[in-house]
Formats: C-alpha cells, sequence, structure tokens
C-alpha cells in the first residue's frame, strides 16, 4: 500500500525537495511559483504572503511581515509541509518589498523625509526579512546544497549610488543586504553547503517598480524575471554565499 500524499519518486533517483516563496502573491512572486511547479526538482511549492482578497486563491500560508508571531507561525506549517511530503527544504526566495504605497513615494531630496515611511520601509524591507531568517533558515536541512534568497536592489548599493534620492528604499534595502551577509556567516557554521544571498531582479514591469521605470531601461515581464532569477540561483556555488547579485549573476558592489 502506497502513501498518496508522499511524493513520486523522480527518475533520476535523487531526494525530491520543496520550495518556498514569500511574497507569491505579487507579479514576481507568482511567476516563480509557476517557474518552480513546473520543475520536477520540487515535489512542492509552497506559495506565502498576505492573505488579501486578490490574494487568497494564490496563497497556501499566509503571513505579515510585520508581525513575528505570524512568521513564526508560517515557519511552523512549511516544517509541517515537508515532514509529510518527504524530502527537504532546498530553496526560499523572499520576493517581498516596499517601493511606495499607502500615501508614500520615493523621496527626490531630504525635504521629503519622513519618519513613518522610513520606519515603513525598515519593517518591510530589512526587520521583516531578517525575522524570516530567523524563522526560516533553522529549518533548511544540515547536509546538501539549500539556498535562501533575498529580492534586494541595485539602489541598496553605497558604492553605485550616484544619483541620490530614495532615501527610506535605498537604506532599506543596504540594510537587508547587512543583514543577509551577517546571517550567511552564521549559517555557514551549521550547514556549509547552504547559500544565502541577496539578489536584484532587475526591473520588472510590476506594481512595485513599474511606475518607475525610465525610457531605454530594460524591463522584464515577471515570467523573464524568474526565469533569470532561477538561472542565477542554480548558478550559484557555495563560495557565493553572503554575496550580491543581479539576476545575471553578476556580484554588485555594497
Amino acid at each position: 500500500m502506497t502513501d498518496a500524499t508522499a511524493p513520486a519518486p523522480r527518475a533520476d533517483g535523487a531526494e525530491p525537495s520543496t520550495a518556498v516563496v514569500i511574497g507569491a502573491s505579487g507579479g514576481v512572486g507568482r511567476a516563480l511559483c509557476e517557474r518552480l511547479r513546473a520543475d520536477a526538482r520540487y515535489a512542492q511549492v509552497l506559495a506565502l504572503g498576505r492573505a488579501t482578497a486578490h490574494a487568497s486563491d494564490a496563497i497556501d500560508i499566509a503571513l505579515d511581515l510585520t508581525d513575528e508571531a505570524t512568521i513564526e507561525a508560517a515557519a511552523a506549517q512549511i516544517s509541517r509541509a515537508v515532514g509529510d511530503r518527504g524530502g527537504a527544504l532546498r530553496l526560499v526566495i523572499d520576493a517581498t518589498g516596499f517601493l511606495h504605497g499607502s500615501g508614500y513615494e520615493p523621496e527626490k531630496t531630504w525635504r521629503q523625509i519622513d519618519a513613518a515611511h522610513m520606519a515603513h520601509a525598515f519593517a518591510v524591507n530589512a526587520i521583516g526579512p531578517a525575522l524570516l531568517m530567523k524563522h526560516v533558515l533553522p529549518l533548511l536541512p544540515r547536509s546538501g546544497r539549500s539556498v535562501f534568497a533575498s529580492l534586494s536592489a541595485k539602489v541598496g548599493s553605497i558604492g553605485d549610488n550616484r544619483l541620490g534620492g530614495w532615501y527610506s528604499y535605498r537604506a532599506s534595502k543596504a540594510a537587508l543586504n547587512q543583514l543577509v551577509h551577517t546571517a550567511a556567516i552564521e549559517l555557514a557554521r551549521r550547514q556549509p553547503q547552504a547559500i544565502c544571498v541577496s539578489l536584484h531582479p532587475g526591473t520588472v514591469a510590476t506594481r512595485l517598480s513599474g511606475p518607475f521605470s525610465k525610457s531605454g531601461l530594460q524591463v522584464q515581464t515577471p515570467a523573464q524575471c524568474a526565469a533569470s532569477v532561477l538561472t542565477t540561483l542554480d548558478g550559484l556555488r557555495e563560495a557565493d554565499s553572503g554575496g550580491f547579485f543581479n539576476h545575471r549573476g553578476e556580484a554588485l558592489p555594497w
């Protein structure tokens, strides 16, 4: 008698695994889920995000990055799902982020700096991802390759900042890069084969970055972005853990 919940064995004999996408209700997150679900390496792909009316059908596990209790509960659900389906958690992609909305727009000058805007940007772009790492990194397997990737932004690079502006977004993404780098150091002591990175996905035609696309700038569809992100992640080595890369796999300056 077979277990109906067990994943089908892979043709190459490799262990089936689980992938997790946080921010699955967004354009890039949805595209990542679709592509991963077509990848035979993954027995299951779990979609996480805020349980809003328009996102409810796309979300398997609800969480709110500004509420640690929901992140902890989501991590427990991931752990149970991995146990139920077998295999191991081999890929986690945090595709969340905040640039504009709720009356906030990227600042063009220091005169527009607003404490509430900056606090919200840090809550979503830095503190929330840090809490994800706190609760989800321990779920990665002790042996074998695994990847935890946070979608950052090139404008979070201090070395590449030549235009100024966008204070809250730049600073919160720079903070995210430092948090990822720091977590990667600790992760390597527990799991030397694990990879933890920040990744700039490029400019994508979504609600997040679409309104700020400039003429002549290469803009990807969410599907194109998902393909390039996953190709880049597949090409990373253990030595790349703690790094900051673009969607073509090129290292970016801090």
